[in-house]
């Protein structure tokens, strides 16, 4: 499948009659094609998108069947423009090519005559404060985990698992994660909860999970474009302890690790599995 990975925003720009300017980036999963347009904010409209789209692609000889999308704010506009042409759109935090893009762009901006000096991130999202988890979805047990990387895959692959995502870009030998290092993870004991949660979280599309220090200590699941959810908090010193393993081994597995739901440990049923990554997190 062709994708693009697609960024439409304003900048900190004007044109010459002091109108902010958008600016449409575009790029593939290599960058062997990439494409940008400006237009004035008056003209930021979903037939202007599809009409730049057509000409970003007579530079590739085709339109691509999927866009991808970061930032909550473009989604709407982009799938109105690419409806009439048969283009999906898939938002996703998972868009490291045009992330490392849309920096060198914003490098660029200080060199041109309608920069405009505003602070400027160019992947930076306003995210809302975290919100807890669902009373009714919430499992009986919880606890950490970890896996040697050469196992996580071959543990999860081939179970019958009914809501599992595993995105290869995330498998540990693409990552170059050695065999042995260990990945972290949470594991939740939901019982008669457990396919409900799955599904639940299945729908909410988790990112990553993060250990956040404070009074009480909590992990936050990140999910979707922008959305945060208070998964649990604690203040027990030993789970203070393993929390801290879990994010130190985080940043050695290169931010990789993962969230399992099983309705028991008796490690025969698994409800739903996820490998995640913090470096999905902006």
């Amino acid at each position: 499948m062709s994708v693009w990975q697609v960024d439409f925003y304003r900048r900190p720009l004007k044109d010459e009659m002091g109108n902010p300017l958008w600016e449409l980036v575009a790029c593939d999963p290599t960058r062997s094609f990439t494409a940008q347009a400006f237009c004035a904010q008056s003209e930021a409209t979903a037939n202007w998108l599809t009409q730049q789209l057509k000409e970003f692609a007579t530079r590739t000889n085709a339109l691509p069947q999927q866009i991808q999308v970061f930032r909550p704010q473009a989604v709407s506009l982009l799938q109105a423009a690419c409806q009439p042409l048969e283009i999906s759109v898939t938002p996703t935090r998972h868009t490291p090519d045009l992330k490392q893009f849309l920096h060198q762009r914003a490098a660029q901006y200080p060199t041109l005559s309608g920069y405009t000096g505003q602070p400027y991130h160019p992947t930076e999202l306003e995210k809302p404060p975290p919100v807890p988890l669902p009373e009714n979805l919430w499992g009986d047990r919880w606890q950490f985990a970890a896996l040697a990387a050469g196992d996580l895959v071959p543990a999860f692959q081939n179970r019958p698992i009914p809501v599992r995502e595993m995105p290869e870009a995330l498998f540990p030998i693409h990552l170059q994660i050695p065999s042995t290092a260990p990945v972290p993870g949470v594991i939740i004991e939901a019982g008669r909860r457990s396919m409900p949660l799955a599904r639940w979280l299945q729908q909410i599309q988790p990112v990553a999970l993060n250990y956040i220090p404070g009074d009480p200590d909590g992990l936050i699941l990140e999910a979707g474009l922008v959305d945060r959810w208070v998964l649990t908090t604690f203040t027990d010193a030993d789970v203070i302890t393993a929390a801290k393993t879990f994010q130190s081994r985080q940043q050695v597995a290169k931010g990789l690790h993962f969230l399992l739901v099983q309705p028991d440990d008796s490690g025969m049923t698994y409800s739903g599995f996820w490998l995640l990554n913090s470096n999905e997190v902006i």
